[in-house]
């Protein structure tokens, strides 16, 4: 039975209702009549029922369709403006226990170059990260609680947070592990980290079990109910994710949206971000094994719907995607993109030579920060190291309330702009500088507050003059 308040996962990610939901949106998708009711109260941008959602996404009247789009990208430059956020994935270990079948970290993989970094090694990551200018890492690490357990973790963030390079310090970790206890959520929210996230991978339980056939992340229950254990553990910034392509598109698009209404119901805030990737290839994997790949036009559907049912939420995007596929993808609802990433393990401080492969899927948006950066700019976005929020105490329903009153842009905008700044003094090429400056110039006007652009503008001067960290 669908409870959406419940603590047990087949009750508030419920087979019956996602089938149910699908059917109806099926059903309806050219009742011109109820996409244009559902639209029309999309516009208010209070977000959408997952019911609701589901019928925009199967609509097929080409009008409406475009209402969509220039709706997501309506509400997106509300909340979001045209700031993106970046960060960078650093892989810490590959050993894994469980026997994912999408995943070449599983334990079966004999071919995978299985590697874990020490404190020393994860330094000189740190510092390499550093000097392309990333100020915000998402520490992504295989489930093995002999080679890494939440010790070792808790580690690896103390030593991230204590390198000082140059002008360089990583000012926000967030965190990508494997379900755990309530206890280990209470020390990693000890630990300082910035959001918590966890892809379901599929809400399909019976599909979920054949995907995960062995090791602990097999117990669907488990994994699905992880989110209301870290809140309970006090961690109010939560990420969700789903990996599309192992499951019909369908039934997870559903399925997150659900995940996303039991956390506002039953925890009193959604999730922080959502994460949108697809399958990719990678060492002992391959996508055409899958049936279920998502083109290129309903990915993108997906995420305008999405930025339409949960407008509040930040969406990403990472280097599995093309720069064409990203770039069409950014005014439809993404928020945060990686840039210059590396899904190896060590592959920041050291490229990897091939035959050693350690990577957990290939990268297709190969491109430098700095090169990712001058594209960006380019597209007339402001790209953004901003970290303050979390270093403010604006986390979980506090962001929430800030991002739904409109009041976040008094403090977004200027500190999207003091970061870029710093990034452009710092290690930006002559070309990415001259154009941040231009854009820097450009968006100070649109600062409506006097005080804030009097404060951005004495900022900026100061960390042209060596200055690092304003924030507001």
């Amino acid at each position: 039975m669908y409870d959406v308040k419940s603590k047990k996962a087949e009750e508030f990610i419920d087979d019956t209702e996602i089938k149910e939901t699908i059917s109806f949106a099926l059903e309806n998708k050219s009742n011109k009549n109820l996409i244009s009711s559902i639209i029309e109260k999309a516009e208010k941008c209070k977000g959408l029922s997952h019911k609701e959602a589901a019928v925009l996404l199967e609509c097929d009247l080409d009008e409406e369709n475009d209402k969509i789009h220039k709706l997501a990208k309506k509400i997106k430059q509300k909340f979001y403006g045209n700031r993106i956020v970046m960060f960078a994935p650093l892989y810490l270990s590959n050993y894994c226990v469980n026997g994912c079948t999408y995943c070449p970290y599983h334990y079966k993989n004999k071919h995978i170059n299985r590697k874990k970094l020490s404190q020393e090694d994860i330094i000189k990551e740190v510092n390499a990260l550093q000097d392309m200018g990333h100020k915000r890492l998402a520490l992504e690490s295989g489930e093995d609680p002999v080679n890494n357990p939440i010790e070792y973790i808790l580690e690896s963030i103390k030593t991230i947070y204590s390198i000082k390079h140059k002008n360089g310090a990583i000012r926000r970790v967030n965190v990508n592990i494997a379900a755990t206890t309530v206890e280990n959520y209470k020390k990693l929210k000890k630990a300082g980290i910035g959001t918590y996230i966890l892809f379901q991978e599929t809400y399909n339980k019976k599909s979920y079990e054949q995907l995960h056939p062995t090791g602990p992340k097999s117990d669907y229950a488990y994994h699905t109910e992880a989110m209301d254990r870290a809140m309970e553990g006090g961690i109010d910034d939560v990420g969700i994710g789903v990996l599309f392509g192992l499951n019909m598109y369908r039934y997870d698009f559903v399925g997150i949206l659900m995940h996303a209404e039991h956390l506002e119901a039953s925890m009193g805030v959604g999730p922080h971000t959502i994460s949108v990737p697809r399958i990719r290839p990678a060492d002992d994997i391959d996508p055409d094994n899958f049936s279920n790949a998502v083109s290129d036009d309903i990915f993108e559907k997906i995420i305008a719907v999405l930025r339409i049912a949960v407008p509040y939420t930040g969406m990403i995007i990472s280097t599995r995607e093309s720069q064409k596929t990203r770039e069409k993808v950014l005014d439809l609802g993404i928020s945060q993109i990686s840039g210059g990433s590396r899904t190896s393990v060590g592959g920041y401080a050291e490229e990897e030579e091939k035959e050693y492969n350690s990577s957990q899927f290939d990268v297709e948006d190969r491109r430098s920060l700095d090169e990712v950066v001058n594209w960006l700019l380019k597209l007339g976005y402001i790209p953004s190291f901003c970290t303050a929020c979390y270093r403010e105490g604006r986390t979980g329903d506090r962001f929430m309330s800030l991002v739904k009153s409109g009041q976040i842009a008094n403090c977004c905008q200027p500190n999207a702009l003091m970061t870029l700044k710093e990034y452009l003094e710092d290690y930006a090429s002559e070309n990415t500088k001259k154009l941040g400056e231009n854009v820097i110039k450009n968006e100070i006007s649109k600062i409506t507050n006097d005080k804030v652009k009097d404060t951005t503008i004495k900022n900026l001067k100061e960390i042209e003059n060596g200055t690092r960290d304003f924030r507001f």
